[in-house]
């Protein structure tokens, strides 16, 4: 394989292991990893499950700051945002979304979609306002001390 091309082929996936994540064989991740352009292996490593729980609430809510929206619609903007790192599948976003709704942080209309399909549109209520912004604050002190703990600066891209 040329250096700075995909591979064709697709690494093999080990086990699930004890915490329940599934990874590349070793030669298999190095060999992946080995042929593929820094940019592109960057976009290559993807969040623990732990870390994309931790996160999707908080994401909804800012997503949903930027303007309604319906499910897997949040599900591209979230890819499009963190160039394929955080990974949303249908089974794991909605529920999130009717927790939401239950506790009032969003509300929901059914509408029909040009394609003649309905839709259901998600949008933030006053309480999710307030959630997304205490999120906002959580966030940034996790941020902060983190790139205090690294030394580093965050880059603008």
């Amino acid at each position: 394989m040329q250096s700075g091309r995909l591979p064709t082929e697709r690494p093999r996936l080990l086990p699930n292991d004890e915490s329940g994540r599934a990874g590349l064989a070793t030669s298999d991740f190095l060999r992946f990893a080995l042929d593929m352009p820094n940019n592109v292996m960057q976009l290559a490593i993807m969040l623990s499950k732990e870390l994309v729980a931790a996160s999707t609430t908080t994401l909804v809510l800012s997503i949903l700051g930027e303007g309604e929206n319906y499910g897997y619609a949040l599900i591209q903007r979230v890819n499009e945002l963190s160039a394929g790192q955080v990974h949303w599948s249908e089974g794991m976003l909605y529920p999130v979304l009717h927790w939401m709704e239950k506790e009032d942080l969003i509300e929901s209309e059914w509408r029909e979609a040009e394609t003649g399909h309905r839709r259901k549109y998600y949008r933030l209520r006053q309480e999710g306002r307030k959630a997304l912004h205490t999120e906002k604050e959580q966030w940034m002190a996790v941020h902060t001390t983190l790139t205090k703990l690294w030394k580093t600066q965050p880059r603008l891209t």
